[in-house]
């Protein structure tokens, strides 16, 4: 289908009422979800993918998971050499240029690819990303037609409510109908996502074209987008704190499902966060953009949160059981 067809896309508005509480139940039994990933062929991107397709494995069967089967969306246009080894969809990155070095556009235009051409067998989707780790089995957390997400802290968008006014008009209803979401992790059912993604994609590239945008929203500009194209078509997310944690800034693991290593983690040897400063102890995935962390790294010092500890001790269980770790190279 024609690119031009998405930027022109018509907004469809559903008509689902809104839900926007935690619901503190558990999975919903038999309601599998397809687990999708976007990624690039970039040996950074490559050895997240590596860790986080190891944990699914690992965490799919077991009890009260309702995880379906796996996808890495691959968004370089082209195959690499982890087909054989994580399920992959290859589609197409946004044409050259339209993008400004902003990669995470790719994203909502990989989905809309995704969504027109595989056969995906489960009623509802997990988007999830490359530095996800599950530290447990995955139930549904979605709720029928209102799907579940993670809310973000710092996507607010009642503050920003000027911006969002260009992209989410007074008609539609009030800026808190927009939910302090990303796109991932969320759990959607298919054709609502299918619905979405147009539009996610449209409001994406209109964002970025707007310079006061840009520059307000900067790197979680896409995550706005599709706050307010899940608005616009009506679809309030049920918010899940135990969705996801994010160390060092939550210490423990709990009760929650997805560890998302975002953050760089800096310590000194007493066991102190030196956030801002290059710490004596760290782990910083940006430490290894040009290849993948090596096997057994150094447990933190005495002290660290067990958040930090269970990262790294996950990572190193996937880095010595993933044949040819260290031998990966982009292809």
């Amino acid at each position: 289908m024609a690119f031009s067809h998405f930027i022109c896309a018509h907004l469809l508005i559903s008509s689902f009422w809104a839900v926007n509480e935690i619901w503190t139940g558990g999975g919903n039994s038999g309601m599998r979800f397809h687990v999708a990933l976007t990624a690039t062929d970039a040996i950074y991107s490559q050895w997240q993918s590596r860790i986080m397709y190891y944990w699914y494995k690992k965490v799919k069967d077991m009890p009260r998971s309702d995880m379906g089967k796996f996808t890495r969306i691959l968004h370089s246009g082209k195959a690499d050499n982890l087909m054989d080894e994580i399920p992959s969809f290859v589609v197409d990155p946004l044409p050259e240029g339209l993008d400004r070095g902003y990669i995470v556009l790719n994203r909502p235009w990989a989905f809309v690819q995704w969504l027109e051409k595989a056969t995906i067998e489960e009623e509802y989707i997990l988007m999830a990303e490359p530095d996800h780790i599950f530290v447990k089995p995955l139930p549904n957390l979605a709720q029928g037609n209102h799907p579940a997400g993670f809310p973000f802290f710092y996507i607010k968008p009642a503050e920003h409510e000027k911006i969002i006014r260009k992209f989410y008009p007074e008609e539609m209803g009030p800026v808190t109908n927009v939910d302090p979401i990303g796109n991932s992790p969320v759990i959607i059912k298919k054709y609502l996502l299918e619905e979405i993604s147009p539009t996610w994609l449209n409001v994406s590239l209109r964002m970025k074209d707007d310079h006061e945008t840009d520059k307000q929203f900067g790197w979680v500009l896409e995550m706005y987008a599709y706050a307010v194209a899940s608005a616009l078509h009506g679809v309030r997310h049920i918010l899940r704190k135990d969705f996801m944690l994010q160390p060092p800034w939550d210490p423990e693991v709990g009760k929650r499902f997805i560890l998302h290593y975002t953050y760089g983690c800096d310590y000194n040897l007493k066991g102190e966060l030196t956030y801002g400063k290059i710490g004596e102890w760290r782990f910083d995935k940006r430490s290894f953009l040009n290849g993948p962390p090596p096997k057994n790294l150094s447990l933190p010092p005495p002290g660290v949160p067990e958040s930090v500890v269970r990262l790294v001790k996950m990572v190193n269980e996937a880095t010595a059981n993933i044949p040819g770790w260290d031998t990966i190279t982009r292809g």
